[in-house]
């Protein structure tokens, strides 16, 4: 209907201005909105304003030239109205708002779905932990997070793939390593001094015990050195696959696992570095070497290669981000935490060094969760072992809850995670007041099998049946997902998703409290329009549940 009335507008104004109303021909495409009222009609326009200084007229009397000249071959309009300095008000027929019941249950599953993004290649990686440990609950909500905006992506049209990023070398592989170690020389009856840096939670005491009980390796027989990287390859692919494990119980799927060590067994931080010495984009100084991040952007030169010939991160990303574009992605969204903010500005010199648009490189910054019980705060900590698991989370609550809470706000935005409010079944847990919607209108289409209605029902047909206040409101509230959804994807905000079916199961419950869908006294004709209704609400909160990963239960 947007497009429709936005059709409508251009046309009326370049009529006025063919009449010589309107001295410009300079039309803008029309901005339509819902009035916060409902007495201020179905749609508003403010064109009038934003072409009053192009007209050099009062936005009223340009109003009133485009008022003038609308033309409703079709009779879309009951009337309009000019509010205001200029607002135009549109009071739409109700039965026009049928049509998106029947569109709804034409489109099925596909309901919402554009394609805005065709042709357009995405890669999104997220989560990306370190295999030092297992995940966490703010991994988890990065994970949430990335899978939906990969998600609405899909479903807009773009060609989408998911990464992991795995951080197999460097430093902290290596305390991994010692770690193992000096806890499985605790076994072996050795006194050793732990050091604090060192990862101090029990699944690393796990970890030592498995290696000495199963008698994976001959440890005693190695120099220290080889032990500590055999612990660091054993430990690490272990944790990997924990962690793989705990994704997918979260139905969290990635199509491609990549290494940073990969990087540097294909000598591909070698080339990239070499390759930007040959630019002058890297450059020597007090014995390390930096990449010139400054003159791109960033607030100093970054280095890459420290005085003692050690590569840092910040060299294997670079090589990472040139070969995720050598892949031939258009665009890359990586999904951090927010405490990399100042991580964002270097990568992107760095992705406009390789030659292509800073713009086609986005970060999204993902804020911790606020663990509670009952209101209480539980300590996380990684390193010192004293965090709550995403598994735990999981196995407490349901990857249904985690999922639904964790995206229910924006990622920029802390969030407090309580384990027991996810665990009620009442409308104080969001997600179960949005899959009881779906649960209920199944239970009502299961009995509806028993009730009469009308055979012959045509939506097609131009005849008002659905009119009553709260049946409008749900329709208009059906006929804005398609725009919820593209909006999402434009502004990568999937936490809309969840804020859209709050606000739809909420109408929902207000028209169930009003109007019953099988009832004894009332018309088959209209018995079979509600209940096609409350069937496309069903459908629409599947819809939006699946994208967010989250079921739509038939009965609870």
């Amino acid at each position: 209907m947007k497009e429709i009335l936005a059709e409508m507008i251009t046309r009326a104004a370049f009529k006025a201005h063919e009449q010589g109303v309107l001295p410009s021909d300079a039309i803008p495409q029309p901005g339509l909105e819902e009035p916060k009222q409902e007495a201020h009609g179905d749609f508003s326009t403010n064109i009038a304003m934003v072409m009053a200084k192009v007209q050099k007229m009062a936005p009223r009397k340009i109003a009133e030239a485009i008022v003038d000249n609308l033309e409703d071959p079709e009779n879309f309009l009951v009337k309009t109205e000019i509010a205001g300095p200029g607002f135009i008000n549109f009071y739409l027929r109700p039965s026009l708002w049928q049509r998106v019941v029947k569109g709804i249950l034409d489109k099925g599953d596909e309901y919402g779905r554009s394609q805005i993004g065709a042709g357009q290649k995405v890669q999104v990686e997220f989560v990306s932990a370190n295999p030092t440990g297992p995940l966490h609950v703010g991994h988890g909500r990065g994970a949430a997070v990335g899978d939906a905006l990969a998600a609405l992506l899909d479903m807009c049209g773009f060609e989408v793939e998911r990464e992991y990023y795995i951080n197999d070398s460097g430093r902290q592989i290596r305390t991994l390593g010692l770690s193992c170690w000096l806890r499985y020389c605790e076994l072996k009856g050795k006194e050793v001094d732990f050091p604090q840096d060192c990862y101090q939670g029990d699944y690393i005491k796990d970890l030592a015990k498995r290696i000495q009980d199963e008698n994976l390796a001959d440890l005693d027989s190695m120099q220290e050195e080889d032990a500590v990287l055999w612990c660091a390859r054993f430990a690490a692919n272990d944790i990997l696959d924990g962690i793989k494990k705990d994704l997918k119980d979260f139905r969290v799927v990635h199509d491609v696992w990549f290494s940073e060590q990969s990087l540097y067994d294909d000598n591909s931080v070698q080339n990239a570095l070499e390759h930007f010495e040959k630019t002058g984009d890297i450059y020597e100084k007090d014995g390390a070497k930096w990449f010139k991040t400054e003159d791109r952007g960033d607030e100093k030169d970054r280095v890459v290669v420290r005085n003692n010939g050690l590569t840092t991160y910040f060299a294997s990303d670079i090589a990472y981000h040139k070969n995720k574009f050598d892949r031939g992605f258009d665009r890359v969204i990586d999904v951090w935490g927010a405490d990399h903010h100042g991580y964002i500005a270097r990568m992107k010199a760095a992705v406009d060094a390789v030659g292509r648009n800073k713009d086609a490189f986005e970060v999204v910054l993902v804020k911790l969760v606020n663990l509670l019980r009952d209101g209480e705060p539980l300590a996380m900590t990684t390193r010192g072992g004293t965090f709550e698991t995403l598994a735990d989370v999981v196995n407490e609550v349901g990857a249904d809850a985690a999922r639904f809470i964790f995206l229910s706000r924006h990622y920029e935005s802390p969030l407090d995670f309580d384990l027991e409010l996810a665990k009620k079944q009442t409308n104080e847990n969001p997600v179960w007041y949005v899959q009881y919607v779906h649960a209920r209108i199944c239970s009502i289409e299961s009995k509806a099998k028993d009730f009469p209605v009308s055979l012959d029902f045509d939506w097609d047909r131009d005849e008002e049946i659905l009119k009553e206040i709260e049946e409008i409101r749900l329709m208009k509230a059906l006929a804005r997902y398609p725009e919820i959804v593209e909006g999402a994807a434009r502004t990568l905000e999937p936490h809309r998703i969840v804020f859209y079916l709050r606000e739809l199961a909420s109408a929902f419950h207000s028209f169930y409290h009003d109007h019953m869908v099988l009832k004894e006294d009332q018309t088959p004709v209209l018995t079979k329009a509600r209940l096609d209704l409350v069937t496309t609400v069903r459908q629409v909160i599947r819809n939006g549940l699946a994208l967010l990963g989250v079921s739509a239960p038939e009965s609870m």
